[in-house]
C-alpha cells in the first residue's frame, strides 16, 4: 500500500470538482488536499502548499491548464501533473507530455482508472495509457526515419512467419485479413500475434508497430 498521496484538482467547474472528490472517496490513501478554479488560483494556494498529484483540466479562465502545467513543472518539479480534460487530441497529449505531464486522461475515464493513474505517476513518475501511447507513437513515425536507426541490443531472433505477421500487423490487417492473406486460419494468426508480444516483450499492437519502425522493419 502507498503512503498517503496529496491530490489537488484544478478545474472552473465545481460540480465536477466535486464529483471528482466522490469519486476518490472510497480509496483511503487519496487525500484531496485542496481544489483551484484555474491555473492562477492553483499557483497561488501553491505558494503554501504543495501536492503529491495534480489533476488539471486543460480549457480553465484566467490560466489554462496548459500554461498553468508549465509553470508548475518549472517551480514545482516534483508535483506530477494528470491531465483530467474532454480534449481528445494527439497534439494536446503530445504537446503536454512534452511540456511534463505525468499522465493524459479523458473525463469520462472509469474511476478505477483515475485512482490507477494517481497512485502509478505518483510511485513511478508517468501513467501512459492506450491514447498517449498511440499519440505518442504517431509522431514517432512522422519523424526523420533516419533518427531511430536499427538496434542489436537484446536483439530478438523472429521467425520469417513471425516477420510477415508482424508486417501486416503494422499495415493495419485485421486477423482475418491476414489469415486470408498468408493461408492460415485466423486462430493460429492469433496464436502468432500473442507470441510476438511475448517474444518482444510489449503488451498491445502499438508496442508491436514500435519495434517494427525501430528496427527498420516496416518503410
Amino acid at each position: 500500500m502507498l503512503p498517503p498521496i496529496k491530490v489537488a484538482i484544478a478545474d472552473d467547474h465545481k460540480i465536477f470538482r466535486s464529483g471528482v472528490i466522490n469519486t476518490l472517496t472510497p480509496y483511503e490513501n487519496i487525500n484531496v488536499v485542496f481544489e483551484a478554479e484555474d491555473g492562477e488560483h492553483l499557483l497561488q494556494i501553491m505558494q503554501d502548499q504543495q501536492p503529491d498529484v495534480i489533476l488539471m483540466d486543460l480549457k480553465m479562465p484566467k490560466m489554462d491548464g496548459i500554461q498553468a502545467t508549465i509553470k508548475v513543472k518549472e517551480k514545482y518539479p516534483q508535483v506530477k501533473v494528470i491531465i483530467l480534460t474532454m480534449y481528445e487530441d494527439d497534439n494536446f497529449i503530445v504537446h503536454l507530455v512534452e511540456n511534463g505531464a505525468n499522465a493524459y486522461l479523458l473525463k469520462n475515464s472509469e474511476p478505477e482508472e483515475i485512482y490507477e493513474a494517481i497512485c502509478t505517476t505518483y510511485d513511478k513518475g508517468f501513467y501512459f495509457n492506450e491514447n498517449v501511447n498511440l499519440a505518442l507513437l504517431k509522431k514517432v513515425l512522422h519523424k526523420n526515419k533516419q533518427q531511430f536507426k536499427p538496434t542489436f541490443k537484446n536483439e530478438v531472433q523472429l521467425s520469417d512467419r513471425e516477420l510477415e505477421v508482424l508486417k501486416l500487423i503494422c499495415n493495419e490487417y485485421t486477423t482475418q485479413e491476414i489469415a486470408e492473406q498468408i493461408f492460415l486460419s485466423s486462430r493460429t494468426v492469433e496464436g502468432l500475434r500473442q507470441k510476438l508480444l511475448e517474444k518482444l516483450n510489449v503488451k498491445n499492437t502499438v508496442g508491436l508497430v514500435l519495434y517494427a519502425f525501430r528496427n527498420g522493419l516496416i518503410e
